[in-house]
């Protein structure tokens, strides 16, 4: 019987998706609820299960393709061949089901050459994002998939196995906001160029900042922070409080916490635009902005006003698990009233952060730098952050800009505050 595969329904405000990676090809066995493909939003990874066990006779979306919810993008012919699951990636033309009636074992087919693979061949986006990221050149490294097609396997293969003639360019490091995505290293003094299109969280991350930029009146105030106090109580608490919630103390929940407090003595600050309205939230969800390996997301923290420091110690570290693996759900990534990011983890001393909209501002951290300091008629050497407010200045007076950046100051130069709900 012939079962089709279907991409499932997706996420709101997601119109159509493209097929990334196909985990079996055509002819290889599958047992149900396997995952056999992934589909990109330009929110979300989307995994599509098979929906019975037999063999996966026809790919009708390659690689690349453009699909919409309830496309047909494979046909699995239901019956007993899904308990030998192959292991070989990538999708290829449609082949025959095996004939139900045994017959003896053909002779085992060579293995596919290691050709190196074309550049005019086309190319997955996991592929694509793989060459760019660290440099390569499809030609250079040899293909073993179907007609010469070169996988995600072999370009991971290479990396793991350089020639030593020819030893692949480094990653990159992370940045605290979208990048444009890094131009592939010349080799050999060649000067190489490479065209790839954007993914589908790379487009959608562009559009939202010029959506941002054209409907917001976004203006950035500064301040400094002397951590000084935070690091005290990190440095005499670090072992019991990990030992005790198994969970380390970051300097990311004093700053959930020194965050919520001011939201609440600045109710403003947490409010969104809707039309000529002004939407006050009476709740606190919090948006972590996390680097993946598909770009820039911004995980909510729901109801981070109830929550402990080690549980938030806790949600941060589920968020940043979650996205290196493309775990994220449209949950994850709906809602949220305020934002802070952290460029400090990738060395970021001074930025203005773009607001994550419907939101109406977002906290940005830095890197922590020891600085002489004038305090008390003294020259003290003191930890000090530079902290940024981009707010939208429609709704947000620079006053309760100020004021709330302020608040986030003292909670951090004083954490007993937030202790004592003062």
């Amino acid at each position: 019987m012939s079962i089709e595969v279907k991409v499932p329904a997706l996420p709101e405000s997601v119109s159509e998706a493209t097929v990334a990676t196909w985990h079996k090809s055509a002819g290889d066995a599958v047992k149900r609820d396997e995952t056999i493909v992934e589909l990109e939003t330009d929110k979300v990874m989307l995994e599509v299960p098979a929906s019975a066990s037999g063999v996966l006779s026809e790919i009708r979306a390659e690689e690349g393709a453009s699909v919409t919810a309830d496309d047909i993008i494979a046909i699995i012919e239901e019956g007993e061949g899904g308990s030998a699951s192959s292991s070989s990636k990538g999708a290829s033309q449609p082949a025959p089901a095996p004939a139900p009636a045994p017959e003896p074992e053909p002779e085992p087919e060579p293995e596919p050459s290691a050709e190196p693979a074309s550049e005019d061949q086309p190319q997955s986006p996991a592929v694509r994002k793989l060459l760019t990221e660290h440099g390569l050149s499809a030609s250079n490294i040899p293909a073993t998939g179907k007609g010469g097609r070169l996988t995600k396997a072999d370009v991971e293969n290479y990396l793991a196995n350089p020639p030593e003639s020819e030893a692949p360019a480094p990653s990159p490091a992370p940045a605290s906001a979208p990048t444009a995505a890094p131009a592939p290293a010349p080799t050999g003094g060649a000067r190489e160029e490479q065209r790839v299109p954007m993914t589908r969280i790379r487009a959608r991350i562009a559009e939202r900042l010029v959506e941002a930029q054209s409907t917001a009146a976004m203006l950035t105030t500064f301040n400094e922070v002397d951590l000084q106090a935070v690091n005290d109580i990190r440095k005499h608490h670090k072992e019991a409080f990990e030992k005790h919630h198994e969970v380390k103390l970051g300097y990311m929940s004093f700053f959930v916490k020194a965050a919520v407090e001011a939201l609440k003595r600045f109710p403003l600050v947490n409010a969104s635009i809707d039309g000529n309205d002004i939407v006050y939230h009476g709740y606190y969800d919090i948006g972590i902005a996390v680097s993946s390996p598909r770009g820039l997301v911004v995980p909510i923290m729901r109801d981070a006003d109830a929550l402990s420091f080690a549980e938030v110690e806790r949600k941060i570290g589920e968020f940043g698990t979650k996205a290196r693996d493309n775990k994220l759900t449209m949950e994850d990534l709906t809602g949220g009233t305020f934002s802070i990011t952290n460029g400090g983890i990738f060395g970021s001393m001074l930025s203005t952060p773009i607001l994550n909209p419907p939101q109406s501002a977002i906290l940005g951290m830095h890197g922590i730098q020891e600085r002489p300091m004038a305090i008390n008629g003294e020259v003290r050497i003191r930890p000090m952050m530079y902290l940024a407010l981009t707010y939208d200045h429609r709704i947000i007076d620079g006053r309760e800009a100020v004021l709330f950046l302020r608040s986030i100051k003292e909670f951090l130069e004083d954490p007993t505050k937030l202790l004592l709900d003062l």
